[in-house]
This record gives structure tokens, C-alpha cells and sequence, in this order.
């Protein structure tokens, strides 16, 4: 398991890689597009009903899904209803941009640099027109609170209730990556959300696979023997990746649209 995984490739992957008999789909950072997000949500929809053999799906979200993207508010609303109605087990994670925007809620005068990395186009999904950076703190003040007007409590409750990782079998989920050397159970927030070395180059096998978002560098999913990278950029190449885990097997499919060439990764 090395390599590229090609999108249309389904690879068995060998005893070892066990989801306890689950049907999994990982979803990559969504970052507010939402258009994209439907579409490859009706793709996991349709490929269920063609292998899902009676079996309740997990659907996990590695986080991001706010910033950058055009839709923040439409993505969060459209995770909310799933998390309310789906045929489906959602679990979400944690990104470090739903980091940033809740610190920002907290503290605006302290988490401005938010502004600069994708909080400024969440701000307009709502309706607010956004601060610069170096503008007052009142200005900040008042952005704040007219983004806690308008944006819906269910949303609010979401981004407050995400989680930091889920474990199934040989995987384990986070947004970013772990410490090397450190235990699944001892891994600190920071490095759950924000890392990236020595985590992306570690060579050797963690305790389990681990399935992450947060770093991207083309528009192909990076698989490796002890991790599997789904997030692809989809603010900038305009593809959202989702990775379906069974005993044994994993497959890869993307849904494409549009993306902003000029967006700057964090």
C-alpha cells in the first residue's frame, strides 16, 4: 500500500486493515463548498445502495469544513441535517479552522489572523461583511456579534460538539495527524489539529492506519502503509475526496467542480 491510490481503484489491502465488519466513508475538508460537497454525497448515496448489503454506513468527516469555500453556511446547515436524518452513521471531526472561527467567537482581538486564512469568506457566507485584520477591535466586536445573530444555534452547537478522533478497527481518524512515539490514547489536541511534521514523514507504522485531512499537495488522496491523506485541496482544485473502508479493502471516489487557483493553503 504505497504510492498513489488511483480515484477509480478499489485495492484489497490485506487482513490487517479490519473496520469490525463496517461499511466506513471518510469525507475529506470540505471548506465551505458546499455544491460539491452534495454531489459527492450523492455518489457515497449510490454506492451504497450498490454494495451496502443491509449494512448501516459510517460517514466521518476529518473537519474543515468551514473557511475559505464560498458556503460555509450552507455546508454547516447541510451537516447539521445529516447529522439529524441520514440513513447513515455521521461522526464528525475537528478541524483546526473550526479551531480557529470558535476561538475567534471567543476572542476576536486575539484571533484575528482567522480573518486572513478563510474566516473572512465564512463571515460573508453569513451576511457579514468582514473586518480587515488591522481594523479596531470594535470593528471586530461588532463583526462577532452580528456573526452570532445570524448564524443558526444548531450551527454553533455542531462546531462546539465536534470531536477529535473516532476509532474502528485498524483505523483511526483525525484532522491532522499524530505525534510519532506518542500513544493514540496521550495525543494532545494541537498536534490532533495542526500537525503536520514529523508527522507526514514518519516512515514507520502507528498503532493504527491513520486516516487524516489538513495537508494536501495535488488533487489525488495520498496513501501510505501507516497513513491515508483525503484531504485534496478542494477550495483550490475543485475536488473533494471520499475514501470507503471495508475489512480488507479500501476504494476511492471524487466528485469535481470548480476551484479558486489563487487559494492559499494552511
Amino acid at each position: 500500500m504505497t504510492g498513489l491510490l488511483d480515484a477509480e481503484s478499489d485495492w484489497e489491502v490485506g487482513p490487517h486493515a479490519s473496520v469490525e465488519g463496517r461499511l466506513v466513508y471518510a469525507i475529506g475538508d470540505v471548506h465551505g463548498c458546499y455544491d460539491i460537497l452534495t454531489r459527492l454525497l450523492a455518489m457515497i448515496a449510490d454506492d451504497v445502495a450498490a454494495r451496502g448489503r443491509g449494512r448501516r454506513p459510517l460517514l466521518v468527516f476529518v473537519g474543515d469544513y468551514v473557511d475559505r469555500g464560498p458556503a460555509t453556511a450552507k455546508v454547516l446547515s447541510s451537516l447539521v441535517w445529516l447529522q439529524r436524518h441520514a440513513p447513515f452513521e455521521p461522526r464528525f471531526l475537528k478541524g483546526n479552522h473550526e479551531e480557529m472561527l470558535l476561538a475567534w467567537l471567543d476572542d476576536p482581538a486575539e484571533a484575528r489572523g482567522w480573518l486572513r486564512v478563510g474566516g473572512a469568506e465564512t463571515l460573508r457566507s453569513y451576511a457579514v461583511e468582514p473586518p480587515a485584520e488591522v481594523d479596531a477591535i470594535d470593528d471586530h466586536l461588532r463583526a462577532r456579534d452580528d456573526l452570532l445573530e445570524r448564524m443558526p444555534a444548531s450551527h454553533l452547537r455542531f462546531l462546539q460538539a465536534l470531536e477529535l478522533t473516532l476509532t474502528l478497527g485498524d483505523y483511526a481518524f483525525v484532522h491532522a495527524g499524530v505525534r510519532p512515539g506518542v500513544p493514540l490514547r496521550k495525543q494532545v489536541p494541537a498536534d490532533l489539529l495542526w500537525i503536520r511534521e514529523p508527522f507526514l514523514s514518519h516512515g514507520k507504522r502507528f498503532e493504527k492506519v491513520i486516516v487524516h485531512g489538513h495537508t494536501w499537495d495535488s488533487a489525488e488522496p495520498m496513501i501510505r502503509e501507516q497513513r491515508i491523506g483525503i484531504d485534496t485541496g478542494v477550495y483550490r482544485t475543485g475536488v473533494l475526496t471520499a475514501l470507503r473502508l471495508e475489512d480488507g479493502r479500501i476504494g476511492c471516489f471524487q466528485a469535481k467542480g470548480a476551484g479558486d487557483p489563487l487559494a492559499i493553503r494552511l
